[in-house]
């Protein structure tokens, strides 16, 4: 019995889960996006604001391309001109830098952590983020017990079927929640996934009321997820989540609300170490 469900999530994670990568084929740069790297990463290297010549000449481009792509970059906040018609990297790259470096102190985090929680040793542990309608996992901690997915960092789910994407989700009203999903359909990876808006709601509702997410069937059949938020310094909405997978039939009531206990707590501690307060 178990072994057919194992081979069922198995498939259905190979039909709409984790996706496998391609071979790496020679990449073809779009030449527009090729050249406003370039002109970023001369601001950045830059010791102060440069002119329009001077950017031109470094980067052995013709002034006139040049100037229609500093003036797309200023409106898109890239980069900025200052009053001299010298230009600086502007703000939104630096706001990028700042939100990488919180998703690699994160990561930080939950390795240092999750490396410690002794009651999850037997279990995989795994933190993810949100990243439209899905789940990106940046980090996996394998445990001892096998799993029928293989959870991987850069693997990516439905964030409406896990107990991470419900655990981020729950932290913002409906009203996010349903404009964050407006022209998509909730993708359905097995018969236990939410048919519609309304039963999701009340799955991330439930959620809400108890503090951490259940993943019950609904990414592959045979599993049971436990998912909580993780929360940074003046955050409201959870920046990431960190989930526990079992083998349901595997696993004793019992063990489950120790799981639950655990997860929370690991989440609790991951959110402390970025600053975030102890409230749940």
């Amino acid at each position: 019995m178990l072994d057919k469900a194992v081979a069922m999530s198995t498939e259905t994670a190979s039909a709409a889960g984790l996706r496998h990568t391609p071979p790496a084929e020679p990449a073809r740069l779009v030449p527009a996006v090729e050249r406003a790297v370039r002109i970023l990463d001369a601001l950045a290297a830059a010791p102060e604001p440069i002119g329009l010549a001077d950017l031109a000449r470094q980067l052995a481009l013709p002034k006139s391309s040049l100037h229609g792509l500093m003036q797309t970059l200023v409106a898109m906040r890239m980069a900025v001109r200052y009053a001299d018609a010298r230009f600086a990297l502007g703000p939104r790259p630096i706001a990028w830098a700042g939100h990488y470096a919180d998703t690699s102190k994160i990561v930080a985090a939950f390795e240092s952590l999750a490396a410690r929680a002794d009651a999850l040793r037997s279990e995989t542990v795994m933190l993810a983020v949100l990243d439209d309608t899905d789940v990106v996992y940046l980090a996996c901690r394998p445990g001892t017990r096998a799993l029928a997915v293989n959870f991987r960092a850069g693997g990516r789910f439905p964030a409406s079927c896990t107990s991470t994407g419900k655990a981020i989700l729950a932290t913002m009203s409906n009203e996010r929640i349903r404009a964050r999903y407006a022209g998509h359909r909730l993708q359905r990876l097995t018969r236990k996934s939410a048919p519609s808006m309304a039963a999701f709601l009340r799955m991330i509702e439930a959620t809400r009321h108890a503090g951490y997410a259940a993943d019950d069937e609904e990414t592959a059949e045979g599993m049971h997820c436990f998912g909580a938020p993780v929360k940074i310094a003046g955050q409201q909405d959870a920046q990431a989540a960190v989930a526990v997978s079992l083998i349901k039939a595997q696993t004793s009531a019992r063990r489950r609300q120790e799981i639950i206990r655990e997860i929370q707590a690991l989440a609790a501690e991951i959110s402390a170490r970025l600053g975030a307060s102890s409230e749940r």
